[in-house]
């Protein structure tokens, strides 16, 4: 993120001078454990207070994936050859930018529950 930083002195103390919504960024970033960094955000609620349904799905979707693939120590290049789907392809999925197929979920779900129990036996 390109931060747009302009420095002052105020009685003596420098002080760091950025737009509003910068700081609402940085803030939100430094409240979020370290565990959700790198994570696709939530979509935000509608105005009749729901959430949209398809890209909530997606973004839930793809945090699980990625927590679980960590937890693990996988890269994303070793779960997709473990799932046997293409990397751009588990890419998207983690940026919750595309739509799974049920045998795909499958496929991922195998190769994470097979790396989980041979990590356990090591």
């Amino acid at each position: 993120m390109q931060l747009n930083v302009r420095i002052i002195e105020i009685k003596g103390r420098r002080m760091a001078l950025l737009p509003e919504s910068q700081y609402r960024r940085l803030r939100e970033r430094a409240a979020a454990p370290a565990s959700e960094s790198g994570l696709p955000p939530l979509p935000a609620k509608l105005p009749n207070g729901n959430y949209p349904a398809l890209e909530y799905a997606r973004a839930s979707l793809a945090r699980k994936i990625i927590r679980h693939r960590r937890r693990l120590g996988m890269s994303q290049a070793e779960l997709a050859r473990r799932a046997g789907v293409g990397i751009a392809y588990l890419n998207r999925l983690e940026k919750g930018n595309q739509n799974p197929t049920i045998s795909t979920l499958e496929k991922i779900d195998a190769a994470l529950k097979d790396a989980e129990k041979q990590s356990a036996t090591v």
